[in-house]
């Protein structure tokens, strides 16, 4: 035989009007902050995109008219995020020459 289950008698504290208010609230906020990093990010992207392919440029030129490949690409974008360092490092583990990876890392960041 089953134990018949008790609803609950407990009343919302809230009043209806109130929580409409608060959701809309809430939703307005919500999609606010969307649309501002949204807006951030369709402005930044540009940005950084230029800066990788300033980097990759610089080695293709190397290449002389060869696609880099997918580590100088990597490589840039670590130059991107301004550890330099790492950048020269990636770029002369791929054949890049040490002049190049140097000038090509230091227009990854700008």
């Amino acid at each position: 035989m089953r134990t018949p289950t008790r609803a609950s008698t407990r009343t919302p504290s809230r009043t209806p009007g109130r929580t409409s208010t608060r959701t809309s609230a809430r939703v307005a906020g919500v999609l606010t902050g969307l649309a501002l990093a949204l807006g951030g990010a369709a402005l930044a992207a540009p940005a950084a995109h230029a800066d990788v392919t300033a980097c990759i440029n610089q080695v293709e030129r190397e290449l002389q008219g060869g696609e880099a490949p997918d580590s100088v690409r990597m490589a840039c974008y670590v130059g991107l995020t301004g550890d330099s360092e790492q950048c020269e490092t990636g770029l002369t583990a791929s054949g890049v020459t040490d002049g190049t990876a140097v000038s090509a890392c230091r227009v990854a960041p700008q």
